[in-house]
């Protein structure tokens, strides 16, 4: 499929790393960004966060806690080496924790920096990036403009929105024939959500 003449300049995608929904989502978009040679601005976001500090519902407290470690981690990655490399960090840490079972902590987040090329020193909690996971966060909800879960996207200087969910993610024709008609709604004034079942994870 050729590239369209209207194609966003960018997307900016806002992701808490321990949603596996959201890994199925960067699947999709890191696919079409190679395809089309397009930048995507990797940030963070937190459902720890989203939710006031307390309780993921449907999450156990042990992982709700690794989640918002992972985040500051992430944060920490992108303050770093820019939102390139921290795309990256979460392609090795999602391999390893959505599709191979490993847990998301320190032992993944040091064997990922090692292979995007980043000190190990990176993996150690650090509540100094708090602030910037917090930051982050709100302005992902400033775009959505109103609360929103993870993923939210905003092509170019547009509007976010929530998602889009897609479980299995698609690929080929099918993949960027969803990236073209979401940039095309997006840029509909008015428009706000589409939304149906959530499919199964694979």
């Amino acid at each position: 499929m050729s590239t369209p003449e209207n194609q966003p300049d960018g997307v900016a995608f806002w992701f808490d790393p321990s949603c596996p929904f959201t890994w199925q989502t960067s699947r999709w978009l890191a696919e079409v960004a190679a395809a089309r040679g397009m930048p995507v601005d990797w940030r963070v976001m937190s459902l720890v966060v989203l939710n006031g500090g307390g309780d993921v519902p449907g999450h156990p407290a042990e992982e709700v806690a690794r989640g918002a470690v992972a985040t500051r981690v992430f944060a920490a990655v992108r303050s770093a080496a820019g939102p390139e490399v921290l795309g990256r960090f979460y392609t090795e840490v999602g391999t390893r924790v959505h599709e191979q079972g490993a847990d998301l902590g320190p032992d993944v987040f040091r064997e990922a920096l090692a292979a995007v090329g980043l000190p190990a020193e990176l993996a150690e909690d650090d509540d100094a990036q708090q602030a910037a996971v917090e930051a982050s966060h709100a302005e992902s909800q400033q775009r959505v403009g109103a609360e929103a879960g993870s993923p939210i996207t905003a092509f170019a200087g547009g509007p976010g929105f929530f998602g889009p969910i897609v479980t299995p993610a698609p690929t080929g024709d099918d993949a960027l024939r969803l990236f073209d008609g979401l940039a095309l709604v997006s840029a509909v004034p008015g428009f706000s959500e589409l939304k149906g079942a959530r499919g199964e994870l694979p």
